[in-house]
């Protein structure tokens, strides 16, 4: 044995064992993991978190070792379905429909059973395991990511394995190129690059993403290229970039206001101009009258119909409720409140600063991002995987504290009515908010 080989081993025993152990707890999460046993899910996010953080803390100099590590652990889930979302059904529908020329916005799942369901490669496998809630609903996964699903089912010759292997290597790219320009970012911005890890290797980003399949790396991927690009003036492909970002997932589209006093005023008109045209341009392959009606209605069902994991509303609701408001009515109320107020958070973020860097640019996504899933009805685990890539371009960490936390929300996985445990929530979200607050305070202080 090479005496540099035993040298590395003695040097990073402790973090090898971690890994090793690491390895064996998402192999048990991928491939022994039933969602409805919550105690054993929960154990091993405690696990794997702790493991995450003594990593980091052990090896944060070391990339090459934090890069291996990250993508080994994603591979374990590259050939087995997910255990805690059944959205990759849907994603391999729409990828279907759009390789086989069918615009997915013109025609719900339902309806298509009902008349082409010949045309569609595995309809009825599809169809079943996507659920009555997606089946009854127009898609509402804008034109980029429709173009990738369609991809995947490409290259995986038709066959729901192969589109799911696909899937996950998309997603798997996208992640180590979030990793790539990140650090390029992080340095740029004079920050600390092994930052990065906090994102790379934490263990609801590699099991929500890699291994339930969902889009948001590949979002980020895009965002992160943006904003890159952004800190080395070239914010004219930037804009060209942010959209492509936007047309994965919509989330981008609060921030667009930040840039007005970062890039002034001439520079903003053109920056938004660019990115309205590379939207437009990726939306026109899908565009009949129909569209834009059957879209828009499938996005107002998340402010106004659905709820989970929320903190602010569940509060506002519980006291309505103890008013004799009906539950139904106030969401549909509520749901009116959101959108105003979060525009109204846009807008002191986008006036109020006087300094307006990068930095500040990103700080303040940071913050709308936040406000914004403090008042909503609808808080899934990955959505804080946003939160956490902006958090590591500031010195906050209430973040990746809610990306630990949030695991809590996975109780109503194991319940068959998809029931929420409001205590769960409660401890969650008192983690979350004392955090934040301890940061806060701690900030102040510094000053």
């Amino acid at each position: 044995m090479p005496i540099t080989f035993k040298n590395f081993l003695k040097l990073h025993r402790i973090s090898l064992i971690l890994a090793v152990l690491s390895f064996v707890f998402y192999y048990t999460f991928a491939y022994h993991l039933d969602r409805t046993n919550f105690i054993k899910l929960l154990s091993l996010f405690i696990a794997l978190f702790f493991f995450c953080f003594k990593l980091i803390q052990f090896e944060k100099m070391n990339f090459r070792l934090l890069l291996g590590i990250g993508i080994i652990f994603r591979l374990i889930f590259l050939f087995i379905e997910p255990n805690l979302s059944q959205d990759f059904y849907r994603f391999i529908w729409d990828g279907q429909l759009v390789s086989s020329g069918i615009n997915p916005y013109l025609h719900t799942p339902d309806e298509l059973m009902q008349n082409m369901v010949s045309i569609i490669p595995n309809a009825k496998e599809l169809y079943n395991g996507m659920g009555s809630l997606s089946a009854r609903h127009y898609s509402n996964y804008p034109p980029l990511n429709q173009l990738i699903f369609a991809l995947a089912t490409i290259l995986g010759g038709k066959s729901i394995f192969g589109s799911l292997i696909a899937l996950r290597s998309i997603i798997i790219l996208a992640d180590i190129g979030i990793i790539y320009f990140g650090r390029k970012l992080l340095k740029n911005l004079n920050r600390s690059p092994h930052l990065i890890f906090w994102y790379f290797i934490n263990p609801l980003v590699i099991v929500e993403l890699t291994g339930n399949l969902h889009f948001e790396g590949v979002m980020l991927f895009f965002f992160i290229v943006a904003m890159y690009l952004l800190s080395l003036n070239k914010w004219k492909t930037a804009g060209v970039v942010l959209a492509c970002s936007i047309s994965i997932k919509l989330v981008p589209l609060l921030f667009l206001p930040l840039f007005f006093k970062y890039l002034g005023w001439k520079k903003s008109i053109v920056f938004y101009m660019i990115i309205g045209i590379t939207s437009i341009a990726l939306f026109l392959p899908f565009n009949t009258p129909e569209f834009l009606d059957n879209y828009s209605k499938t996005l107002k069902l998340w402010f106004s119909n659905f709820e989970f994991n929320s903190s602010i509303y569940n509060i506002a609701k519980k006291t309505a409720i103890h008013f004799d408001e009906k539950p139904w009515e106030f969401i549909k109320e509520y749901g009116k409140f959101t959108p105003l107020f979060t525009i109204a958070t846009v807008g002191l973020f986008t006036f109020l600063p006087k300094r307006y860097d990068l930095n500040r640019v990103l700080w303040s996504m940071m913050w709308v991002l936040t406000i914004y899933y403090f008042i909503s009805t609808t808080v899934h685990p990955w959505y804080a995987i946003f939160l956490v890539l902006l958090s590591i371009f500031t010195t906050y960490r209430y973040a990746v504290v809610w990306s630990a936390a949030i695991v809590l929300s996975y109780f109503a996985y194991s319940q068959a009515d998809f029931k929420e445990n409001l205590w769960l929530l409660g401890i969650e979200y008192i983690s979350v908010y004392g955090y934040l607050f301890y940061e806060i305070i701690a900030h102040n202080n510094k000053k």
